[in-house]
């Protein structure tokens, strides 16, 4: 299959400049070397006052619309958040109470968080997994976790961490390509059977 992926990037740190973004960044990256890939990165430190005071959908500014429907088209995500609380940031959880319940089913999602403390390492499994389960989007199976040791000056430099990376992304593509795959198929047949209806 020759095919250019949209992937979709959400950073949830809400500071600039931020270890979390260099993650994601760093992960993008590594997309990049093993798949074709046209990427496009938000972060809630720029689209995090547009989301601010919107209780529904439509009361959101035209950027934050688009972003939303960028995140809802996506052939890939990755989506990654400061452990804050315990958990990934309110902004981060308030992006995606306005996607739609079922604009992520089989979405391919990787997932990624950054953290003071090695201990927070399970937000990974705990926070993250149930909630793109809500969405029943695909969650890759491996997924990545920094600690604020792995950087300097907002720079990844922890070689081990960037193994983790590949490693991800190693185990990450073939289940990324039998997803597309397979939605292709599942398009063709609807073709097949839209002309076959025609033609009766």
């Amino acid at each position: 299959m020759t095919r250019t992926l949209k992937v979709v990037a959400v950073s949830g740190s809400l500071n600039h400049p931020s270890k979390t973004t260099a993650l994601v960044e760093e992960i993008v990256a590594a997309l990049g070397r093993a798949l074709p890939i046209e990427s496009h990165l938000i972060t809630l430190t720029d689209l995090g006052p547009s989301l601010a005071g919107a209780l529904t959908r439509s009361q959101l500014p035209p950027q934050a619309e688009a972003e939303l429907q960028r995140i809802e088209t996506a052939d890939l995500l990755v989506v990654a958040s400061p452990v804050y609380r315990a958990s990934f940031t309110g902004l981060f959880k308030h992006l995606f109470d306005f996607i739609d319940q079922y604009a992520l089913v089989d979405t391919p999602v990787l997932l990624a968080a950054s953290g003071g403390s090695e201990r927070h390492a399970l937000i990974i499994e705990h926070q993250f997994r149930p909630l793109f389960a809500f969405f029943q989007a695909l969650t890759l199976p491996v997924g990545i976790y920094a600690h604020d040791s792995d950087f300097t000056d907002y720079r990844l430099t922890n070689e081990t961490l960037r193994a983790r990376i590949e490693k991800a992304v190693a185990k990450a593509v073939p289940v990324i390509w039998s997803n597309l795959e397979e939605k292709d198929e599942i398009v063709r047949a609807l073709d097949g059977e839209g002309v076959s209806a025609l033609a009766e």
